[in-house]
């Protein structure tokens, strides 16, 4: 799985650190998303797809696949 973020369309409720705290992180400054693992392991899929169907601003996006 490849996860993709856009912090422009992040709201800054922070759902998805509260779900996947080892994928995402918050920005200091403005509270957007930070995405700190772009290819999870597979035992964080089931944390990182409820992260992004609870992300209310729709800025996270999942792959499947393996990183290139």
């Amino acid at each position: 799985m490849l996860v993709h973020v856009e912090p422009d369309r992040c709201c800054g409720s922070g759902q998805c650190v509260l779900a996947a705290p080892e994928v995402f992180d918050q920005n200091d400054e403005d509270g957007t998303v930070v995405l700190l693992q772009a290819s999870p392991p597979a035992d964080l899929v089931r944390e990182v797809a409820d992260a992004a169907a609870a992300c209310p601003g729709g800025a996270i996006r999942l792959e499947e696949g393996v990183p290139r």
